[in-house]
């Protein structure tokens, strides 16, 4: 070898090694961040309970219910007012130089001479200062129509609260349903992995014969497309169990993008299923009554504010010529009882609101009632189709897993085509998907005729 080929040898070596290490660190690199992708992806067992436990405990509407009640407690603790005293510290400052308001300062300040009596003085008075601190007092004694008033917003609290409830059970039947569908989605996964693996054993079997002579490329292209096929509805249910994990993350008020795995399906026993009755204990009609009652006494309120008033007030003041001097002082005290005679019709037509709208509570329950009670029985019905449906897919699925049994067998001593196996396991498939979604059909209409019938 010539000196100038080994010198380019002697540079090409450290070079090539300079490459193969870095090609080893980018390796690396790409290893560690693909295995640390991997290990934030995997997926976190959740089960039902748990699901439910962190949507009550961390989903919007849940805390906004809870604001609602909140708000009522508020307006509730407003109407305390109706016992508790008021009280009023006032200090001003002022000067005047009209007669009838310059003379009544000086009274107050406690300071008339005989010489303010001079005519010309009384009707030309100089600049009159005055300073006044004022203490006020107003205590309640008796406002009928306040006292109703505050029944009337205890019974909103209660309406709210009742609501808040029925938004927990929503959610929790929604959590649920959401459950179900992340179950369905895998067991369909499960069903088409299981299709994959037959798919390709039919295909590896097929490439055999056809490279022994004995089947048509076009059999072998078909078995290839039916496996494609197959990857592609798996590829798709993947992206279905993600969309079912979002929207649990969602329900749980959590980030969307991380995937959970969840307990086997089990069939609800829903025996008590054809018992089930609307109860009139649900609390959204419970809060709907709430609301009526609350229109109760604020119609009484409305009706006894006809009746007079009795209150209380007193005031201490203090008078002076200088901020900070005070040379008198004095009270006044006494009982106000007031009746208001005629508002211009104000209070009736208040009353005949307040009717009105208790009147349309009414006829929303009842609408309520009739819709839910529909909902039960479409509810029931669907359960009862549900049940029968997964008894026929049951034995469907026995009959065409013989039947590509049998299939199989043939096709190994070349006695039926591949599209005819093909076709076997695709009906197979077909069948134990329909009965994955019987299932989720029946477990949803036994959680859907729970929520419809639940009375607390």
């Amino acid at each position: 070898m010539s000196r100038s080929a080994l010198g380019c040898l002697n540079t090409f070596v450290p070079q090539l090694e300079r490459m193969k290490k870095k090609k080893l660190l980018s390796l690396c690199i790409v290893s560690l961040i693909s295995y640390a992708s991997r290990s934030q992806d995997s997926p976190k067992h959740l089960s039902l309970r748990e699901a439910i436990t962190a949507s009550v405990s961390n989903n919007n509407a849940i805390k906004l219910s809870e604001l609602d009640v909140q708000v009522a407690k508020s307006k509730f603790r407003q109407a305390d007012a109706i016992f508790l005293p008021q009280a009023n510290v006032s200090y001003t400052g002022s000067t005047t130089n009209n007669p009838l308001n310059a003379f009544g300062v000086k009274l107050q300040q406690k300071s008339i001479a005989s010489s303010d009596f001079n005519p010309e003085l009384l009707n030309n008075p100089s600049a009159t200062p005055d300073f006044s601190a004022k203490f006020e007092y107003q205590q309640p004694l008796l406002n009928v129509d306040m006292l109703y008033e505050r029944k009337g917003a205890a019974k909103q609290v209660e309406m709210y609260q009742l609501l808040s409830n029925r938004t927990k059970e929503y959610l929790c039947f929604e959590t649920e349903k959401a459950y179900l569908q992340l179950q369905m989605a895998y067991n369909e996964n499960k069903v088409l992995n299981e299709a994959l693996g037959t798919s390709k054993a039919v295909y590896k079997t097929s490439k055999d014969y056809y490279n022994e002579g004995l089947i048509q490329k076009s059999d072998l292209l078909n078995a290839e497309l039916h496996v494609v096929n197959i990857e592609t509805l798996v590829k798709g249910c993947h992206s279905g169990i993600e969309d079912a994990s979002d929207m649990l993350s969602i329900l749980m008020g959590r980030s969307t993008g991380a995937v959970y795995t969840i307990d086997s399906i089990v069939i609800t026993n829903a025996a008590m299923a054809g018992s089930a009755r609307l109860s009139n204990e649900r609390s959204d009609f419970k809060a709907l009554q709430k609301g009526m009652e609350s229109y109760d006494m604020m119609i009484k309120s409305s009706k006894m504010s006809y009746l007079p008033r009795l209150n209380a007030f007193a005031s201490y003041q203090l008078n002076g010529k200088s901020m900070s001097g005070f040379n008198a002082n004095a009270y006044f005290a006494g009982i106000r009882l007031s009746w208001n005679i005629f508002n211009g019709n104000r209070t009736r037509n208040t009353i005949s609101q307040q009717r009105l709208e208790k009147e349309k509570l009414a006829k929303q329950l009842d609408q309520q009632k009739s819709e839910a009670q529909l909902q039960i029985n479409h509810a029931r019905r669907q359960l009862s189709d549900a049940s029968f449906v997964m008894k026929q897919q049951q034995l469907a699925v026995e009959q065409a897993s013989e039947a590509l049994r049998v299939l199989q067998n043939r096709y190994t001593q070349g006695l039926v085509k591949t599209t005819d196996v093909l076709t076997a396991q695709t009906q197979l498939s077909q069948q134990k998907i329909a009965y994955v979604h019987a299932m989720f059909n029946y477990n949803l209409a036994a959680a859907s005729l729970q929520f419809l019938t639940t009375g607390k």
